[in-house]
């Protein structure tokens, strides 16, 4: 009879049997993994400040009743009115209110229209004096007189 052999390697299987799987070492340390801290500052020094993007300038906008609104036809205003032109039409055609209308005032406009054709024939044209007197406020510079009926300032 014949006897298999030993062997001296006890890993290897004897006969027809598959090897057996080896087993991993558990006994090791797995590696440590750590977040990465950030240096430590010295005693007395300052920390150091978080960085932050920097942010668009956005203009500031003009607080309230700080500048009036400058007439500019690309943003909508009305062109400013001829300070010269009011006062001209008041001192020459003021009884008919001219220069009202020319300035937006239609309600004291039209009041000085009906008056003056109305009143003119009793009074003889002297409503007409109203207007003049206007004119004259107007080209003076009269603190009433300096902007039209929007707020917008005459120019000279």
């Amino acid at each position: 009879m014949t006897q298999p052999h030993p062997d001296n390697n006890p890993d290897t299987p004897e006969g027809n049997q598959p090897p057996a799987p080896q087993q991993p070492d558990y006994s090791a340390q797995p590696p440590q993994y750590a977040q990465p801290q950030p240096p430590q500052p010295q005693y007395g020094a300052q920390p150091p400040q978080p960085q932050y993007y920097a942010q668009p300038q956005v203009p500031q906008q003009p607080r309230y009743g700080a500048q009036p609104p400058q007439p500019n036809m690309a943003y909508g205003y009305p062109q400013p009115k001829s300070k010269i032109a009011a006062g001209l039409l008041g001192i020459f055609l003021g009884g008919l209110g001219i220069h009202r209308f020319y300035l937006g005032y239609t309600t004291i406009g039209v009041i000085q229209l009906v008056l003056t054709v109305v009143l003119g024939i009793f009074t003889f044209g002297l409503v007409g004096l109203w207007g003049l007197v206007e004119g004259i406020m107007i080209l003076a510079g009269a603190e009433y007189f300096r902007r039209d009926a929007k707020g917008v300032p005459l120019r000279d």
